[in-house]
C-alpha cells in the first residue's frame, strides 16, 4: 500500500498544515474557503543576541555552596540575571518567517490535500465553478525553494506577502529591528527582513504561467538576500514543475528504499509511523540544519517558544530516535558534526564548572552555537545532557561498527563527559555517591529541586560507564581505574522502600512529564528485567508511577511511556498509549503538539472540563518523533545486549511483521509473527559478530544459513555471522 494520507480543508491554523520540508526550509499548507495559506521558515534563521556566558561564577562549587547554605538570591543571581542591554533579547531565538497566501480567485473552495509521501509531493484539490481542479505542490530537497503548479482554472490566483512583521513587529521593534523592505517588482516579489547582527533573510516568489516559485534565502545584507532569493526563484523557474517534481521523487524514493517497512493491525499506529518517517526525512535531512524543537515549521504569528532551540535532556534526543531502528543513521550526523564545532565551548563549560581542561559539558538548552540560553539553574548543571548526547554517539559506533567514528568523535566526547561526573562524585565510607544532582524539571528551579544521588544520573553514569569499558576494549585503550569502581561502588538507582525514587528522600510525589527516575529501563538501559531482584524494584517503581498517573503529561512524554511499557512486556499499554497520544496531543491537522489538546487526560495547557487551551497549537516535533521510536521499540529492541522480537505488540494483533530494522552490532533484522507465532526471523550482518535474541520460540529454533542448517535452543539464541552473511530463524516442527 502507497504511503498517502487525505486532509479535508478547512485547516484553520498554521499547525494544521501539512508539512513539507528538507531539513532547511520548512513549509506548512493550510487554508480556508479561497485562500490557500504557506507558512515559511528556515531552521537557521537565528538571532543570535543575549543568552548567559558560563564564568567561574557557575562553577559547581558555587552552585553547591548556594544550595546547601539555602542562598536562594545568590543562586538566582547566577542564572537568572543575564545582563540586559537596551534593544537586545535575554537570549537567542530562531525567528518566525511569515507566509504567502495563495488567493484562488472567486467561486474557487478547497477540498481536501493529498500527501504524497513516496513522492514528496502534494496534491490539493480545488473546486472552481462546479468544476474539480488540482493544484501540486513540491519542495527541492537540496535547496530552499518551494514550487507550485497551478491548474489553467487557476492561473488567474494571486500571491500576496505576509511577513512575520505583521504580528510580532512591536516585539521586533523593541529589539532593534527595522521593518522589512517589500519587494514588488516583476523579477521578484515578497520581502527582506535585515537583523541587527545575523544574516538578512529574504522570502520572494514569482509567478510564471502555471508556475508559482518560492525561494527563502539569506545574504550579509538586503540587497544579498534579495539577490538570491532571486537567483533561486529564477533557476527552479528555468528548471520547471516536472524536473523538480522528479528530482523529488528520486529523493524520495532513495529515502524509503532504506526505511524499514512494518506492517500493523493498527490504522492509527500505522499512521504515526508512516506520517512520521516522511516528517523525520523532512526534519533531519542529512543535508540540512540539525532539529531543534520545531525545526524550520515556526509559526508566523508569534516568537517561537522556548526560542525554537535545542534542548538535551530528551527533546534532541526524541527527535533522532527513529534513525536507529529506522536505518537513517545518516541524518544523525549533522548533529554530531555541529556538537563537534562547539568542542571548544564545551571544554570551557567543564573547565569552569569543575576545573578540569579534559572535560566536556553541554548545558541542556542552547542555540546553535552552544550559547546557554540561561534562566534555570537545574537545566544548567543536568550533566546527564551530556551523557545522554555521548550514548547517542556510542549508540551510533554499536549501529554501525565504524570504529573511526568511536576513535575520532565518540569516544573523545564520552571520556569528556565522564570526566566532568568523576569530579562531581565523592567517597563516603566503601561507597561512592552523587552530592549534588537533579532529575530533569523535577520541582523546577526552586531551591529544593535537587539532592544526593539522583536516578536518573545515576542511570546516565553508569551506562556512560559500560559504553566506555566496551568501547576502551575495541580501541585497545586502557580504561580508567574509576570506571571499575563507578561500576562497583556507586548505585544504579536510588531506592527506597524497594522502589526506584527521584533523588534520596524523594519518592515521586505528583504526576510529571519527565519519567527520568525510569531512565535506568529506558532509554539508558541499565536495570536488569531478569534479575529477580531488580524485577520487584521496577514492579513497585511502575505501580507507583502508574497510581501518580498521567495529569500532568506533555505530549512528548507519552511515546516515552509507551517505551517503557514495551520494555518490560506490557504490550496493551505500549499500545494504547500511543493512541492516547494520537487523541490528545495532535490537532485536526495531526500537528505534534506539547499540550494537551482536548480535555479528561492531562491538565498540560488543558482545564479539567474542555474548554480552550491556554496555550494552543504549541507544536513541537519531539512528540510525533518519539511516537516513531515507540512503534519501532514495541517489534524491536534490545536490552542487556540481547534483541527482543514483538515484546510490545499485542498478542491480540493478528498478523505484525517488520522489513530492514535495523539494531546493535550493525545487523538489519525482519520478522513476522502471524496468529501469536513468530513464523520467521531474517537477520542480515553488515559487519559480522554475534547475533544475539531472546528465543522467540517455546522449544528449539532451526537456522538456515547458506552453508546448511543447524538446531539451536535455550532462552538465548547467540548466532555467530560473517560480514555480508544472511541467516533465516523458523522454529523447529
Amino acid at each position: 500500500m502507497g504511503r498517502t494520507h487525505r486532509w479535508e480543508f478547512p485547516l484553520p491554523r498554521t499547525h494544521t498544515g501539512v508539512l513539507l520540508g528538507n531539513g532547511t526550509l520548512g513549509a506548512l499548507v493550510w487554508g480556508t474557503g479561497s485562500e490557500l495559506r504557506i507558512t515559511l521558515g528556515r531552521a537557521d534563521h537565528w538571532d543570535h543576541r543575549g543568552g548567559m556566558p558560563w564564568t567561574e561564577k557557575t562553577s559547581y562549587r558555587a552552585i553547591r555552596d548556594c544550595l546547601e547554605r539555602g542562598d536562594e538570591p545568590r543562586l538566582r543571581a547566577l542564572f537568572e540575571q543575564i545582563e540586559e542591554r537596551e534593544g537586545e533579547p535575554r537570549r537567542p531565538t530562531v525567528l518566525p518567517v511569515g507566509r504567502v497566501d495563495l488567493h484562488l480567485g472567486e467561486g474557487a473552495t478547497l477540498q481536501s490535500a493529498t500527501l504524497e509521501m513516496e513522492r514528496g509531493e502534494l496534491v490539493v484539490m480545488v473546486e472552481k465553478a462546479g468544476e474539480a481542479c488540482v493544484l501540486r505542490v513540491v519542495m527541492a530537497m537540496d535547496r530552499p525553494v518551494l514550487l507550485l503548479l497551478l491548474p489553467d482554472a487557476l492561473k488567474d490566483a494571486r500571491a500576496r506577502s505576509v511577513p512575520a512583521w505583521e504580528y510580532v513587529g512591536e516585539e521586533l521593534k523593541k529589539l532593534s529591528y527595522e521593518p522589512p523592505v517589500v519587494l514588488e517588482g516583476w523579477e521578484i516579489a515578497g520581502w527582506v527582513q535585515a537583523c541587527p547582527a545575523d544574516p538578512a533573510l529574504c522570502a520572494g516568489y514569482r509567478q510564471e504561467g502555471s508556475i508559482l516559485s518560492i525561494a527563502v534565502e539569506r545574504g550579509e545584507s538586503v540587497a544579498a538576500a534579495r539577490d538570491r532569493a532571486a537567483r533561486r526563484v529564477a533557476d527552479a523557474l528555468a528548471r520547471g514543475y516536472r524536473e523538480e517534481a522528479e528530482a523529488s521523487r528520486l529523493w524520495w524514493q532513495a529515502y524509503w528504499d532504506s526505511v524499514p517497512r512494518v506492517e500493523i493491525p493498527n490504522e492509527t499506529l500505522s499512521f504515526l509511523y508512516d506520517y512520521g518517517m516522511y516528517k523525520f526525512a523532512a526534519f533531519t535531512n542529512p543535508d540540512g540544519v540539525p532539529a531543534t524543537l520545531q525545526g524550520a515549521w515556526v509559526e508566523e504569528y508569534r516568537l517561537p517558544p522556548w526560542s525554537n532551540d535545542y534542548h538535551f535532556n530528551i527533546n534532541v534526543q526524541l527527535c533522532y530516535q527513529p534513525a536507529y531502528h529506522g536505518n537513517r543513521l545518516e541524518n544523525l550526523r549533522p548533529l554530531f558534526q555541529m556538537i563537534d564545532s562547539w568542542r571548544e565551548v564545551l571544554r570551557h563549560n567543564a573547565r569552569v564548572f569543575v576545573g578540569i581542561d579534559d572535560g566536556v559539558m553541554l548545558p541542556h538548552a542552547v542555540d546553535d552555537r552552544c550559547t546557554c540560553m540561561g534562566g534555570f539553574w537545574t537545566g544548567s548543571i543536568d550533566h546527564g545532557c551530556t551523557a545522554w548526547v555521548a550514548l547517542m554517539m556510542y549508540r551510533y559506533y554499536r549501529y554501525t561498527l565504524d570504529r573511526d567514528f568511536l576513535r575520532e568523535t565518540a569516544y573523545p566526547f564520552m571520556h569528556g563527559a565522564m570526566r566532568v561526573y568523576e569530579e562531581m562524585l565523592e567517597r563516603e565510607g566503601e561507597r561512592l555517591l552523587l552530592p549534588v544532582s537533579v532529575s530533569p524539571e523535577y520541582r523546577g528551579a526552586q531551591m529544593n529541586a535537587w539532592g544526593r544521588n539522583a536516578s536518573f544520573q545515576l542511570a546516565a553514569i553508569h551506562a556512560l560507564c559500560e559504553a566506555l569499558e566496551q568501547a576502551a576494549a575495541d580501541l585497545g585503550e586502557e580504561p580508567r581505574p574509576i570506571w571499575r569502581e563507578i561500576r562497583e561502588r556507586l548505585p544504579r538507582a536510588c531506592l527506597m522502600d524497594g522502589q526506584i525514587i527521584l533523588w534520596e528522600g524523594t519518592p515521586l510525589e505528583e504526576s510529571h512529564r519527565h519519567h527520568s527516575h525510569l531512565a535506568g529501563i529506558t532509554p539508558f538501559d541499565i536495570l536488569d528485567l531478569e534479575d529477580p531482584v531488580w524485577r520487584g524494584h521496577i514492579e513497585r517503581s511502575l505501580r507507583h508511577w502508574i497510581l501518580m498517573g498521567p495529569g500532568l503529561w506533555s505530549g512528548w512524554c507519552v511515546p516515552w511511556a509507551s517505551m517503557i511499557h514495551s520494555r518490560v512486556g506490557n504490550a496493551e499499554a505500549a499500545e494504547l498509549l500511543l493512541e492516547v497520544f494520537d487523541r490528545f496531543y495532535t490537532n485536526e491537522g495531526h500537528g505534534t503538539l506539547h499540550d494537551a489538546a482536548a480535555a479528561g487526560f492531562s491538565l498540560m495547557g488543558m482545564p479539567a472540563i474542555q474548554g480552550p487551551p491556554s496555550r494552543p497549537d504549541l507544536m513541537q516535533m519531539d512528540g510525533g518523533m518519539g511516537a516513531v521510536a515507540a512503534v519501532q521499540e514495541m517489534l524491536l529492541h534490545t536490552r542487556r545486549g540481547v534483541n527482543y522480537l514483538f515484546a510490545g505488540a499485542p498478542a491480540r494483533w493478528k498478523r505484525v511483521s517488520f522489513e530492514g530494522m535495523r539494531t546493535d552490532g550493525a545487523f538489519l533484522v525482519s520478522a513476522l509473527r502471524e496468529k501469536g507465532v513468530v513464523e520467521h526471523v531474517t537477520v542480515e550482518s553488515e559487519a559480522g559478530g554475534v547475533f544475539r535474541v531472546r528465543n522467540p520460540w517455546p522449544g528449539a529454533a532451526r537456522i538456515r544459513r547458506s552453508s546448511g542448517e543447524e538446531r539451536v535452543e535455550g532462552m538465548l539464541l547467540e548466532i555467530p555471522m560473517h560480514p555480508g552473511e544472511r541467516v533465516v530463524l523458523a522454529p523447529t516442527g
